[in-house]
């Protein structure tokens, strides 16, 4: 076991590596085929590794080891591939912090930044419960799937998803059931298939999906809950990362559950170096979440907790994220117009991306930057969906937009392939 983390550490192991079957293993190293079926099984829990039915066994796409990062796109293209909000459109840090740091002893929540936390949720119409503060959308997700869930258990996700959503499954030893969407979020109808394959949670993403941009709205999240409701102690999860800029509203399917979570992350709207999200659940929820917590990290630093404070409570914070929102908004729908102009589909309700489904990625991929363009492949944000790219629109100009468009529009077409190939 030991030497395959090795050897995925050091790279010997590629993502989506295949490794030798339990019994072709067993003879090579000359021991008990159930001692090598207990370490996959061991490497499977940990994340490392997964099983792909006939494919076998093989290195997880993301396993959990700190390996070397994806290379930056080159200099000369144009970088839309990355996922980050404008830094132009976030608001101002304060000159100075308003607080000391905190001390051993010390609450760990700041009553200032949970009280208008509190005012932010009832504001939306998001359902009341407890809060706490966690160290980010993801980290509060893993609080809350590791405060409920064992390993093997199935967890429903949105197929197209966001990719630290199914390492993180992965990494847990949960099994991913994907759930199809459309613009509007999750079918109900599909949701309703995957529970009948008993899921014990459900992690949705209400508005600014990654890497749709789709956005649950009044008449989906009433389908949602109508099916839900059939399970009322599945646990769900809501990953609000964008928040108020999203240029949608908050929707939440979690009213009247017995076991909920609404992680609401800063990173997209004041900065990704802001390590801080905000959690509401239910108590039991949340009283596990922060009593894991204590025995660990002990708390969010006090002292992004009081910069978060001071920029909630300062208005023209507010006045600054509603401009950010209209301007995501406004580049969002000139490249979903855009491409719409040249016979493309897109997607793009909300949020900082837009989702263009293609036949096939690598051409279309190379194809972009051979016109200056640097987009991402869709695949590691699929499980059963088909072909796409995704494009960053955060920092894309308007009147970018058709220039984009007419390169991706010409890479699809047959004549534009072989010309790329």
């Amino acid at each position: 076991m030991t030497s395959v983390e090795a050897a995925i550490r050091e790279g010997r192991l590629a993502a989506g590596a295949p490794l030798p079957t339990v019994r072709d293993l067993a003879r090579a190293l000359r021991v008990s085929p159930t001692t090598v079926a207990a370490a996959y099984r061991t490497l499977r829990v940990r994340g490392l590794v997964h099983a792909r039915g006939r494919r076998g066994t093989r290195v997880s796409p993301r396993p959990p080891l700190p390996l070397r990062p994806l290379a930056p796109a080159p200099a000369h293209l144009r970088d839309l591939s990355r996922g980050n909000p404008d830094p132009a459109l976030l608001p101002p840090l304060p000159r100075a912090l308003p607080r000391r740091a905190g001390l051993y002893g010390e609450p760990a929540n700041r009553p200032e930044l949970l009280a208008l936390a509190r005012h932010q949720l009832e504001r939306d119409g998001l359902p009341r419960g407890e809060l706490a503060v966690v160290g980010g959308a993801l980290d509060g997700i893993e609080r809350v799937l590791q405060a409920h869930l064992r390993p093997g258990d199935r967890v429903a996700v949105e197929d197209p998803g966001y990719v630290a959503v199914f390492d993180l499954v992965g990494a847990l030893g949960l099994v991913a059931e994907p759930v199809a969407i459309d613009d509007s979020g999750p079918l109900p109808d599909d949701l309703a298939r995957a529970l009948r394959t008993g899921v014990e949670a459900f992690i949705v993403t209400p508005r600014a999906q990654n890497p749709t941009g789709a956005g649950v709205d009044a008449a989906r999240a009433r389908e949602l809950r109508a099916v839900l409701g059939k399970r009322p102690e599945m646990l769900v999860v809501e990953d609000d990362h964008a928040g108020p800029i999203a240029g949608a509203p908050a929707v939440s399917v979690c009213h009247g559950r017995e076991r909920w979570a609404v992680v609401r992350s800063v990173s997209k709207s004041l900065g990704p170096d802001l390590r801080l999200a905000v959690l509401a659940g239910d108590p039991t929820t949340v009283a596990r979440v922060e009593g894991r917590q204590s025995v660990g990290t002990g708390w969010v630093s006090h002292l992004l907790q009081d910069l978060v404070t001071a920029l909630w409570a300062d208005p023209a914070t507010d006045r600054q994220l509603q401009r950010a929102a209209d301007a995501y908004t406004r580049r969002r729908d000139a490249l979903v117009q855009a491409l719409a102009g040249h016979g493309l589909e897109a997607h793009g309700r909300s949020g900082l991306n837009v989702w263009v489904p293609v036949v096939e990625e690598a051409p279309a991929l190379a194809a972009l930057a051979g016109g200056g363009w640097a987009v991402r492949a869709g695949e590691r944000y699929r499980l059963k969906a088909g072909p796409a790219v995704r494009i960053t629109v955060a920092a894309l100009a308007p009147r970018e937009a058709d220039g984009l468009a007419g390169a991706l529009a010409r890479s699809l077409r047959p004549e534009g392939r072989r010309a790329s190939a």
